[in-house]
């Protein structure tokens, strides 16, 4: 059986990455002062992060449902079935929304969109697992079933450099970001249940790091504490500051005994809502 794996770009995959390892990837809308657009085709990196600089209204949006059938016909004049694996449900409607387009009579048997909690990094890692089933001769249904099961082996963590973009998203208090702003607070966040939460306030960007490196080795001693290293997977990100990701990917990489570890941007569809300066870790058990 031929089986195509198709993700939304919040998983970092670019069209050069993607068509190496042979998936398809779902732009996500970009909104700015009401004009669509989409990452890797009429937006480019450097160009959204000016407009983010020039205080445009921007704002995200789940893919039409003329885009998502669009992509899984194409894709079905090809392959057999198709596995589905978009961002978390717990931060868009994309997820539900693809369930429901799913169910329609001439894509049942044929699509299985997955909910496994995962963006960005840990999206990415689903993805590389999605194909590894392949290889091993597993079915859609099983392969939906297996990454839904291991939802919750995995841990993202990130370092929001302000919380300006948050208050636009309605994430924090307009008070909350006041104080942020004044006392140079880095909010650290946590990816937990599918959701968006916070997970610690500190003072300056070193301590930002320190925390998630803390939480990260938390993580290692109790939730993958009967895995080793080989058989996790550390992955950093970041949003706009490629040196400040480099030396982070340095850190992590000496904090955990680590080498070559990926390292992407966030989508600019995530940053619409994180902001230029952010910083992530995420450690992800790999699926055999």
């Amino acid at each position: 059986m031929r089986i195509c794996v198709i993700t939304d770009d919040n998983s970092g995959f670019t069209k050069k990455e993607a068509a190496e390892i042979g998936i398809k990837v779902l732009r996500m809308p970009i909104i700015v002062d009401g004009e669509v657009f989409f990452q890797d085709e009429n937006l480019s990196y450097d160009q959204f992060f000016k407009f983010l600089e020039e205080d445009k209204d921007i704002k995200t949006s789940q893919p039409s449902p003329g885009d998502v059938l669009k992509i899984w016909d194409e894709a079905l004049k090809e392959y057999d079935a198709i596995i589905h694996i978009p961002m978390t449900s717990g931060l868009s409607e994309s997820c539900h929304s693809a369930q429901l387009l799913a169910e329609q009579e001439e894509y049942k048997g044929k699509v299985f969109v997955v909910d496994n909690h995962r963006i960005s990094i840990t999206l990415k890692r689903s993805v590389y697992d999605a194909l590894n089933l392949i290889k091993q001769g597993k079915n859609p249904a099983e392969i939906k079933q297996i990454l839904e099961e291991t939802k919750a082996d995995s841990s993202i963590f990130i370092m929001v450099d302000t919380l300006k973009y948050l208050k636009k998203g309605g994430r924090v208090t307009p008070a909350g970001a006041a104080l942020g702003a004044t006392l140079h607070v880095k909010p650290v966040l946590q990816i937990m249940g599918g959701k968006l939460d916070a997970y610690a306030k500190v003072m300056g960007v070193k301590k930002a790091k320190r925390t998630m490196l803390d939480a990260i080795q938390h993580e290692l001693e109790n939730k993958f504490k009967n895995y080793s290293k080989d058989e996790l997977d550390f992955a950093v990100a970041y949003t706009y500051d490629e040196e400040a990701s480099i030396e982070w990917q340095k850190e992590v990489e000496e904090k955990f005994g680590v080498t070559n570890i990926i390292r992407n941007p966030l989508s600019l569809s995530v940053s619409t809502h994180i902001g230029p300066g952010a910083l992530a870790i995420a450690v992800s058990r790999k699926i055999n």
